[in-house]
């Protein structure tokens, strides 16, 4: 794993915070949450982060509530929000927000907030820094499903500077999603160098100067550059994607699979150094056509590019390996039937209602609502399921349900997507046995243009 890569247990992120019951109670959901929703969690030089003083944490905003709910749940500091102010009318979000000491944004692009009353939240931030505590915000403004950052706003150079706590410091962080809207993706938290605050005079009006703002800001811009990928293009970013990941395919096996960290950097110098120069380089768009066509190719037979490396593995290897994973999933099965059974209704909701509200405001929130709507329907399904028994066979029965429930769920969630990820491995393990000049060609094949990126790209260190 890079130096400073870390994934995150649900241990580190539940029992490393403190504060009132109730915020420790939203801790422990808000992680759980996060957890099952997904796969992976990492964060990346977050050693950077100052263990004490005053902090601005600003961060790019591509996943509307479930960005600060990562960072919330991934740093040992007591963090104060700042978040848009409609949200707070929300009843479950609402409450959530006020319970982790979240503070109102009101901005220009939501209709009817008066924008006057930043001044009060900008004050109760100036005051939390005072005590050394931490703020984190999303200079953009709004979540957004653009391939690279947006314009930086003033708020956060406003109140850092305006706050004059001397050692104050502004500490970039780049949020990276495999997938924003799939259940059970992966997340990544990249943290960069701290910026330092510099001390100002205000102005007549009390306000920090335009000029120091402006030069702030420009050095904020930079530095969330510095920890995010971006790309002109969606289409740019997908080819990217494919390339990073056929590239990383080469480096994974049946029980091997490369850090999130790793794999980002990658993408990022892949995207910013080879792919931005396709237009001026006509070997490059060949390389890029060439990878979407073996990338297509995996597809339609149903494998992806890590399951070619199954031929590093010995005959004997891969069928102890399957006969044991089976195994395991055959005794599991029943457990499994049961938990998919109960909370496939839940599911289905809960993507129903992501796809009927994708946006609030100028806002992506979708998979914000799928997480939400996972918080409240879940637990509920378990406690009608409880209901259901206590009525049936009492409550003796009642209070085993509760936690099988659970239990199964859990195990269903596991046991599914190791079916998902057994099924490319035999299809792969099936075409090698059936045809296996096409399986040695496209082995091939990942070989020559993972040489090729290797060459042409070198990626930027973690």
């Amino acid at each position: 794993m890079p130096e400073g890569s870390r994934v995150l247990r649900l241990g580190d992120m539940v029992l490393r915070r403190g504060g009132t019951l109730s915020q420790r109670l939203v801790q422990a959901v808000i992680s759980v949450a996060l957890r099952l929703f997904f796969r992976r969690i990492e964060t990346s030089r977050a050693r950077l982060v100052p263990e004490s003083g005053a902090l601005v944490f600003v961060l790019n905003h591509p996943n509307g509530l479930i960005d600060p709910g990562l960072v919330f749940a991934a740093l040992p500091r007591r963090i104060s929000f700042l978040a848009k102010s409609t949200l707070f009318s929300l009843p479950l979000a609402g409450w959530l927000l006020r319970t982790v000491e979240a503070l109102p944004l009101y901005r220009r692009a939501d209709a009817g907030e008066d924008v006057s009353q930043n001044l009060r939240t900008f004050e109760a931030c100036h005051s939390l820094l005072l005590r050394g505590r931490c703020v984190a915000l999303f200079p953009e403004g709004l979540s957004h499903n653009a391939p690279r950052l947006q314009p930086v706003k003033t708020g956060a150079a406003r109140i850092a500077l305006g706050a004059a706590v001397p050692g104050l410091k502004i500490v970039p962080v780049g949020l990276y999603y495999t997938s924003k809207t799939s259940f059970r993706g992966e997340a990544l938290l990249r943290f960069g160098e701290p910026l330092d605050v510099p001390q100002v005079e205000p102005d007549e009006r009390g306000e920090p100067p335009r000029e120091a703002v402006r030069e702030l800001s420009a050095r904020i811009e930079e530095a969330l550059l510095g920890v995010t990928l971006n790309v002109e293009t969606k289409e740019q970013l997908d080819a990217a994607r494919k390339a990073e990941r056929l590239f990383s395919s080469v480096y994974e096996g049946l029980n091997v699979r490369l850090p999130l960290a790793e794999r980002f950097d990658f993408l990022r110098g892949l995207s910013a150094q080879l792919f931005a120069r396709l237009s001026a380089a006509k070997g490059l768009e060949d390389l890029r056509r060439r990878i979407l066509r073996h990338e297509a190719e995996l597809e339609r037979i149903g494998i992806a590019p890590e399951n070619l490396s199954l031929s590093r593995h010995s005959r004997w290897y891969v069928l102890r390996h399957f006969l044991l994973r089976a195994s395991v999933l055959l005794l599991l099965s029943p457990l499994t039937v049961v938990g998919a059974v109960l909370h496939l209704p839940a599911y289905l909701v809960c993507t129903l209602l992501a796809r009927l509200f994708p946006r609030h405001g100028v806002d992506e929130i979708g998979p914000t609502v799928k997480i939400l709507a996972a918080m409240l329907f879940m637990p509920l399904t378990w406690l009608v399921v409880s209901a259901f028994v206590f009525v049936r066979w009492g409550w003796q029965a009642a209070v085993v349900a509760l936690p099988f429930s659970v239990l199964c769920g859990y195990v269903a969630l596991r046991s599914l997507e190791e079916l998902y990820d057994m099924r490319g491995w035999f299809k792969a393990l099936l075409l090698l046995a059936r045809r296996r000049q096409l399986f040695l060609r496209l082995l091939i094949e990942r070989r020559a243009l993972q040489d090729e990126l290797r060459r042409m790209e070198t990626p930027e260190a973690g």
